[in-house]
């Protein structure tokens, strides 16, 4: 379990209710504004939104910069290694032509009424190491050539692809928004992880394929030409001119992707019939099975740590060899060191490759670790402060559900900033005390249903919004019937599922 750094006994200030709730609400409307309005990065809007909250509420300077400064301390250490590492694994998968397998065997197996489910499986599968943007980028092209293929809608498989991936994104760890939420809240991962799972099945079902054969009758979507993968000659080895002058684009060795590349791993690409150039060495599509071990293997470690907890007497030889295999930094770098020999030695990539490919990974992430450092930070200064105990006071006193209050602060953050991340990040900074006052599997429903209202109504303002436009090739009216739609189905339906869980845990 990721732990919350320690609230002081007594606030740095001696403010009143009034201006602490004052100070809070000038400090989030300050992250709000500098992003939405003013397009400052968020991660100096956080900087800049904690030094408004922290003078406002009478913190002495230093006080503030200390606050600050421990909470990043806290938070890059808690959840920046789990991010890294699961990069790594998302970067061996994409690099290796893993997720392209498990993309393709499913894909090449089924009919076309079963595609969009097929689809928001196989979305929901390799969303579990990838950052969404990542798996949009892996499996739009995919998702564009079985519709032109197979004559399908392109709403009616993309929805679903895109649901799946959402879907793991807010509410799945180890992606950053749900490591941030049990982070801040003191949340036990293996019982997040599991709950995520159970509220991420039907969330993607009524989002994914149920809507996404909805929409397709409204949004008549047609696959950009440009996007679509070209075919190369591939009668030459080394030979890499496209067919068409200008079109194509190049693997990780520089090979161009074509249509015959993603639809039939293998056929066609050096180390399949073709001979390799001097020097260069042979290689083989990575096994299915290895690339699905390799996406599983750290969320099955991290589950068997959870029913451990559940099932075994603590100190036992059992419960303590689960305890350490099930810890996220363990069970993520056993999927990084399996990714390494599976993903990358065995199919014929050389160490310098792979390490290349590892490290190729992480600077992609470094704007994300900033604005979860940031934010835990902001996190930081609001709980040094004393509003999060002001926070807890009133929703006790208004017997308001810590479950609603988490995800209608995070609805509100997400829609004013169209940061699922920074919604996240503050909504659990501000009701970070009521977890205390809640039983552990309580807690992991509360950092969920954040993760649920981090979903809420992507728009104008959320870069998802228009990567999702670009890629589909869609207007904005049309982008909006879709996917923001699909977004707030998403976030109803996921806190939905929530609530009745709380019912029975």
């Amino acid at each position: 379990m990721v732990t919350l750094l320690a609230a002081p006994a007594e606030p740095l200030t001696n403010a009143g209710s009034t201006q602490l709730v004052v100070a809070a609400l000038l400090g989030i409307a300050a992250v709000v504004l500098l992003i939405a309005w003013g397009k400052v990065h968020p991660f100096l809007a956080l900087i800049l939104g904690a030094a408004v909250l922290g003078v406002v509420a009478g913190v002495p300077a230093d006080k503030i910069v200390t606050s600050f400064s421990g909470g990043v301390g806290s938070t890059v250490g808690g959840v920046g290694l789990l991010i890294a590492l699961g990069a790594m694994i998302g970067g061996m998968l994409a690099e290796s032509g893993g997720a392209d397998s498990i993309v393709e065997r499913v894909v090449g197996r089924v009919s076309g009424g079963a595609l969009p489910w097929a689809m928001a499986g196989v979305a929901a599968l390799i969303g579990l190491p990838l950052f969404f943007e990542v798996g949009v980028v892996l499996l739009v092209p995919i998702v564009l050539l079985v519709s032109l293929r197979v004559d399908v809608p392109l709403m009616k498989i993309g929805i679903p692809a895109l649901a799946g991936l959402s879907v793991l994104h807010g509410l799945v760890p180890p992606h950053p928004g749900p490591l941030v939420a049990i982070d801040a809240l003191g949340a036990n991962l293996g019982q997040t992880l599991a709950f995520g799972l159970l509220v991420a099945i039907p969330t993607v079902i009524i989002a994914g394929p149920v809507f996404g054969n909805l929409i397709a009758r409204y949004v008549p979507a047609t696959a950009p030409e440009a996007l679509l993968p070209t075919r190369r000659d591939a009668a030459v080895a080394g030979d890499r001119s496209p067919t068409r002058p200008g079109d194509g684009r190049a693997d990780a060795d520089g090979d161009l992707v074509t249509e015959d590349d993603l639809l039939n791993p293998g056929a066609g690409r050096p180390g399949a019939s073709i001979e390799e150039p001097t020097g260069r060495r042979s290689r083989r599509a990575p096994a299915l099975w290895a690339a699905v071990v390799t996406v599983l293997l750290p969320v099955a470690l991290m589950l068997l740590r959870a029913i451990g907890e559940l099932t075994l007497d603590e100190g036992t030889a059992g419960r303590k060899a689960l305890d350490i295999v099930g810890t996220p930094i363990v069970a993520l770098l056993a999927g990084v060191i399996f990714a390494m020999v599976f993903l990358g030695y065995r199919t014929g990539f050389s160490r310098t490759q792979v390490s290349g490919f590892l490290g190729g990974s992480l600077p992609a992430i470094a704007g994300i670790l900033l604005i979860v450092a940031a934010g835990g930070g902001f996190k930081q200064v609001l709980v040094d402060a004393g509003v999060g105990n002001l926070v807890a006071d009133a929703a006790e006193g208004a017997n308001l559900s810590p479950l609603l209050l988490g995800w209608l602060v995070a609805v509100g953050i997400r829609v004013a900033t169209g940061s699922a991340t920074v919604a996240t990040i503050t909504a659990a900074g501000i009701v970070a005390p009521l977890a205390n006052t809640l039983a552990g599997p309580e807690v992991a429903l509360l950092a969920l249903a954040i993760g649920c209202g981090s979903l809420f109504f992507s728009h104008v303002n959320d870069a998802g919004f228009w990567l999702v436009k670009e890629y589909f090739g869609l207007t904005v009216g049309q982008t909006i019937k879709s996917w923001s739609v699909m977004e707030t189905i998403i976030s109803v339906v996921g806190f939905l599922g929530v609530l009745l869980l709380d019912v029975f845990v």
